[in-house]
């Protein structure tokens, strides 16, 4: 079956790099790192730390272990890949120089041989899912230690997996070690032939989330920018179909707070285009946020102030969405009212905001459930149940604060996740964390 999905993968790779061509005809991100899509680049001096998020949440998602890695071995160079333009950009406003960042090479024998040749992982560590048997079965043949980590897997795909049988199963050999976040998602694993003795669950990374005070100035300089004393509630990686009822809400709210404001964020940049043509079909009046910061309106720079009469801001930047939800009163994570599965909602409850969701969140069940159950956030079934909650809470700032507070103590409490996948990368880098002269930092970067 390998043999087969070799062949199927070498025929896949030039319609794949075709995409990316006509995609970047549009968005010149697509074009940056072209033969890097085939294992392409510079040789690095002297073995590193491979580690490989898929795209924009799972890099942000990955910065603590990306920090606590180069804190810990300063000496080894660290490769980060991602396989998005999104992803890619994320890790460069992350990490700047101080890691070599990269896209992760199409799953064909010869760009994994050679991507693997010019950067000599020491170990590979990727987040939460993907399997791709040849990168797999090449790292075991060069014995290199491969950790899913905070890896999550959820029924649909087990069933995808187990229905693809020997191809898949052959991936988890005994280098590999999976990290789950949750037994549940530790139990899937194993029914698709992970090991049960290299299978341990250690938590979701997204609980070690640091905001920092630069996130919290920034989201103020913001909110002076809305206008000071509107009331202003985040979309945040809203989804087609998703944003309709947003809107819809919105419109509700309005009629009891006309000044009320949306921030509207879009979960991928190729679609800003469309939620822009939605906006102005409605007749809504809107701003977008890159003009907001074209004309200065960014941390740390003078503002100007949106006009009275708009009523949504369309965020079509990306990488801003913590200082987002930091200049807001209340947010609705997206993916939530479509059948996407929800997205990251420990963000604006760590920074103390009330936060709606709908009812698909299979994404992060457990966490999802943890915060519904213990008050942190609140369900909503569509646009009329948006709208009465976000009217609720908006006249009740005592009530907002409540909810705030148990959201930040459950992300604090929940920490450590980081830690625990650190204890198990460990024993793959002996002798690897002396201290080096002149090792590049990090920059300060938002998550």
């Amino acid at each position: 079956m390998r043999f087969v999905y070799s062949w199927l993968i070498r025929c896949a790779a030039p319609f794949a790099f075709a995409v990316v061509l006509w995609r970047g005809v549009r968005d010149r991100s697509y074009w940056q790192g072209l033969w890097e899509r085939f294992g392409l680049g510079r040789p690095l001096p002297s073995p590193s730390i491979w580690l490989h998020a898929v795209s924009l949440g799972e890099m942000s998602a990955a910065a603590p272990l990306a920090r606590a890695l180069h804190s810990r071995y300063p000496q080894l160079p660290l490769v980060v890949t991602a396989a998005t333009p999104a992803g890619r950009a994320r890790a460069r406003d992350l990490f700047g120089d101080a890691a070599e960042i990269r896209f992760l090479p199409y799953d064909t024998p010869g760009s994994v041989r050679r991507f693997l040749e010019r950067i000599q992982p020491r170990v590979t560590i990727i987040m939460e899912t993907e399997l791709w048997p040849n990168l797999f079965r090449e790292c075991e043949r060069r014995r290199v230690p491969v950790v899913l980590a905070s890896a999550r897997l959820s029924a649909k795909s087990a069933s995808r997996y187990g229905r693809l049988g020997g191809l898949f199963s052959g991936v988890f050999t005994p280098n590999v070690a999976v990290a789950a976040q949750s037994e549940e998602d530790a139990e899937r694993f194993r029914s698709i032939g992970a090991a049960a003795t290299q299978t341990c669950v250690v938590g979701n990374v997204k609980f070690d989330l640091r905001l920092d005070d630069g996130i919290l100035a920034a989201g103020r300089i913001l909110r002076a920018a809305y206008g000071g004393s509107r009331s202003v509630w985040v979309a945040g990686s809203t989804h087609a179909g998703e944003e309709e009822q947003v809107l819809e809400a919105h419109a509700l709210l309005q009629v009891q707070r006309p000044d009320a404001l949306l921030l509207l964020v879009p979960r991928h940049r190729d679609r800003f285009a469309a939620v822009a043509e939605l906006l102005t079909g409605r007749g809504i009046k809107f701003a977008r946020r890159s003009a907001m910061a074209r004309s200065g309106a960014v941390a740390g720079s003078p503002v100007e102030t949106l006009p009275v009469d708009t009523a949504v801001l369309l965020v079509d930047t990306l990488g801003e969405l913590s200082t987002l939800y930091a200049s807001a009163d209340v947010a609705f994570v997206g993916g939530s009212l479509v059948p996407i599965g929800g997205h990251n909602l420990l963000e604006p409850a760590a920074l103390g905001l009330p936060v709606l969701t709908g009812p698909f969140h299979f994404n992060g069940k457990e966490i999802a459930l943890l915060l519904l159950s213990s008050g942190a956030a609140l369900q909503v079934g569509g646009a009329k149940d948006l709208a009465a909650e976000l009217q609720r809470l908006l006249d009740q700032p005592a009530e907002r604060r409540r909810i705030g507070i148990i959201g930040k103590d459950i992300v604090e409490s929940n920490r450590g996740s980081v830690e625990r996948l650190l204890a198990l990368i460990e024993p793959s880098l002996p002798g690897a964390n002396q201290p080096a002269e002149g090792a590049q930092a990090y920059p300060s970067a938002e998550r």
